[in-house]
């Protein structure tokens, strides 16, 4: 079988010899089943060497013009002929299920509904963990629109580590929190969510330990089990997480991070004693394992005493800092920070870069401003007694039934941690409450192992107004009444330690 190959042209020869079997092949001059000679005849017929042959012959496979059979040799492959569409051709339903990723079989549309829910006027929303959009400081906004209005640097693309002057702001207010860093040490990101996600990203494959406090935030969980993790949960008592626990767990698994929430934590309130803050990092440090401080309530406190950072107290460089505006600002601005080590913070470009390329300039122009102008600080105040008031509201209203929910008073942050008496179901309590228009969040959601948590709810007392409240909370405690009665089990007071 001699080939045309023109050995002065530039043309690879294997390429030449793969055209002309497959000119051959496609006019039928070479038929299905017709084999081609072995490889080193065809290469003496045509002065080649027989490494050409093979690689032209690899080739030729790979299109599907040939195959090899042990015996047999290299055989042109059958035609075959696509069939002529059918006028009525029935197309079946797409079957997705089996394209997913396994990981995401685990992990529950919870927020979606909670979203969902919370745009419904009429029901009293203790659920999702969202601010009262009526303090907003929306005269402050319009005040900088009105002094700068929109131009290019507004609108325009900017670094992916984010709007430079805003990260000059944030480290100014980390000064504030009791550190110090520089702004090339803060990256922009769309909420501290998004730090999660991409630490999950960068430390977490499959199979993987990372440690959590128990209860700890749902979606945080969430994402860890999307990752493949081995989620181990640590309890909580009043000083946090219980650190003689944590360092059998860290010996044990050898976990990638340890993730807290050590200031007003979510769900249940508890702020980490300073003890128990030296004591965590002296555990990080002795096992080396990062930890990751969310921090997005610290700053909204009811007392003066305030708790530096994990971040403030870390001399070794083992935590990565999260933070945000969405309970203190605007929950739909959706703007947080990270403040990471060097190597962990070139990890989070990377993804930022891949992900949204950088945070939407506008929300950060206008954060950056708001900060410059000195509006925060009057802002933080005026929220902070709001909240207050509506903590102090809804703890009056629980009490009027007494022992029937019981709970610990926090001193910041959005949330009370309530247990109802272990006769009530939690899906009966779901169900009752939403039919009679109010919405909380129940306890199993916040646990790895959603069978705990059966007797828990957390309320979040910062979105409703005052007299929504006191109505939410009466439809609520009506509700457990209805429930408890109905159990035929008396309500019995008693002292009880709701996160131990």
């Amino acid at each position: 079988m001699r080939l045309t190959i023109n050995k002065n042209i530039s043309l690879p020869i294997y390429i030449q010899i793969i055209n002309s079997i497959k000119e051959q092949i496609l006019s039928g001059l070479l038929p299905p089943g017709f084999v081609l000679p072995p490889e080193r005849k065809l290469a003496a017929s045509n002065g080649v060497s027989r490494s050409t042959v093979v690689k032209a012959y690899d080739e030729l496979k790979a299109l599907g013009l040939v195959e090899s059979h042990i015996g047999k040799g290299t055989v042109v492959t059958e035609k075959i002929e696509p069939h002529p569409p059918s006028k009525k051709q029935q197309v079946f339903p797409l079957s997705w299920h089996p394209l997913f990723d396994k990981k995401l079989g685990n992990v529950n549309d919870t927020i979606s509904d909670l979203m969902n829910a919370g745009s419904r006027q009429d029901a009293v929303s203790f659920d999702a963990g969202i601010c009262d959009p009526r303090l907003y400081p929306l005269n402050q906004l319009q005040a900088i629109l009105k002094e700068y209005p929109l131009h290019s640097e507004m609108l325009g693309l900017c670094a992916v580590e984010g709007y430079y002057p805003l990260r000059e702001e944030l480290s100014r207010l980390m000064e504030e929190r009791s550190f110090s860093v520089s702004p090339h040490e803060v990256m922009i990101l769309s909420g501290s969510m998004q730090g999660i996600d991409f630490a999950a990203h960068t430390f977490l494959s499959p199979g993987d330990a990372v440690i959590v406090e128990e209860p700890t935030f749902l979606q945080a969980i969430q994402r860890f089990r999307a990752a493949g993790a081995k989620i181990i949960g640590i309890p909580l008592d009043r000083e946090g997480i219980r650190t003689d626990v944590l360092e059998a767990q860290l010996a044990r698994y050898k976990p990638k991070f340890i993730y807290t929430i050590p200031t007003f934590h979510n769900p249940t309130g508890v702020v980490m004693s300073m003890r128990r803050r030296k004591e965590l990092l002296d555990l990080a440090h002795k096992y080396q394992v990062p930890i990751l401080e969310d921090d997005p309530y610290g700053e909204i406190h009811f007392t003066k005493h305030k708790f530096p950072p994990l971040k403030a107290l870390d001399q070794h460089g083992y935590v990565i800092y999260l933070s945000t505006f969405s309970k203190v600002l605007f929950t739909g601005f959706r703007v947080g920070w990270v403040i990471a080590p060097e190597p962990v913070m070139k990890k989070f470009v990377i993804l930022k870069q891949i992900t949204d390329l950088h945070v939407n300039t506008p929300g950060q122009f206008l954060l950056g401003r708001f900060l410059r102008e000195g509006f925060y600080e009057a802002h933080l105040q005026h929220q902070v007694t709001a909240f207050k008031q509506k903590r102090d509201l809804t703890v009056s209203a629980l009490n009027k039934a007494e022992g029937l929910l019981t709970f610990d008073v926090p001193d910041g942050g959005i949330y009370l941690w309530c247990k109802f008496p272990d006769n009530i179901p939690q899906r009966a309590l779901l169900s009752l409450c939403a039919s009679k228009g109010v919405n909380y969040l129940p306890g199993n959601l916040f646990y790895p192992q959603e069978s705990d948590g059966e007797h828990f709810l957390r309320l979040n007392y910062s979105y409703e107004t005052q007299d929504r409240i006191e109505r939410g909370i009466s439809l609520l405690l009506e509700a457990v009444e209805e429930l408890n009665r109905r159990n035929r089990l008396p309500n019995v007071k008693k002292e009880y330690k709701p996160i131990i």
